[in-house]
């Protein structure tokens, strides 16, 4: 426990960077081409060592935990019934990650290109290494060749790339990301109903009993309230994994691998 504790100054440092993917601000242009696509006023920038977002550092506790199953923190698009252009849309999607990760196999081209990488000393399961200029691009349009993050495992002194990740605002239907990536083939998730405590019970967001946070019992805003603590409906965007090196659709688009 006092590990994890002393963890999450660094973690929060991680996802406060990548705070901008619960983009709320909506279009005030009326260009129609875009109905209601995010139209943020600038791109967004890191944060300093000093930023506090303790909903962001609860996160990235619990994502690389294994608690992340389909409890009241965390919701999924529902698979439809497939379309006629579905399978050749969401090949195109793959045929185009497949492109990315075979010219990222080598971390370093990445870092390169501008891809940023997440506090290598801090131990994780799965390393992003993200380009804020694609982020920004995925809140106005989808380009498959552009993913948010490069997804890597580390491997001794390096690291193996195993997937990509892309992401979209958080108030987009399940339209709007079906017409991103079909839902009748990936499922995109969100991060929700997060209960975020007192700044003297922040402690309580850990442990396996624990009231707040993204593990715990409290996931309505009126309990959240009478706890004393302050309620997130959702934090971040939505959020899809691809691994396009798999051979398979149910191992390329795995819910179970993007959840741990």
């Amino acid at each position: 426990m006092k590990k994890q504790l002393l963890l999450i100054p660094f973690i929060a440092l991680i996802l406060t960077t990548l705070s901008f993917w619960a983009q709320d601000a909506r279009p005030q242009s009326s260009d129609q081409s875009m109905p209601g696509m995010d139209m943020p006023a600038t791109k967004p920038v890191e944060h300093d060592m000093s930023a506090e977002n303790p909903e962001a550092a609860h996160a990235m506790h619990s994502m690389e935990g294994h608690h992340m199953d389909m409890g009241p923190h965390m919701k999924m698009t529902a698979l439809r019934a497939p379309k006629p252009s579905d399978e050749a849309r969401a090949k195109q999607v793959v045929e185009a990650a497949l492109q990315v990760a075979e010219h990222y196999t080598d971390y370093r081209t990445a870092l390169r290109d501008g891809f940023r990488i997440f506090l290598p000393n801090v131990p994780q399961k799965m390393y992003h290494f993200t380009n804020y200029d694609y982020a920004y691009e995925a809140a106005f349009t989808f380009n498959p060749e552009h993913p948010t993050s490069l997804l890597y495992e580390k491997h001794g002194g390096g690291y193996k790339l195993i997937g990509v990740m892309y992401t979209a605002p958080k108030y987009f239907s399940e339209s709007m990301l079906d017409e991103r990536i079909p839902l009748s083939i990936a499922q995109w998730h969100a991060h929700v109903n997060l209960c975020i405590p007192p700044r003297d019970e922040r402690k309580e967001m850990l442990g396996p009993h624990a009231k707040f946070g993204l593990d715990g019992s409290i996931s309505t805003k009126e309990a959240c309230e009478a706890a004393g603590g302050t309620f997130r409906p959702q934090i971040f965007g939505w959020m899809v994994h691809v691994y396009p090196f798999e051979k398979n659709p149910e191992e390329i688009w795995s819910v179970a691998r993007q959840m741990h």
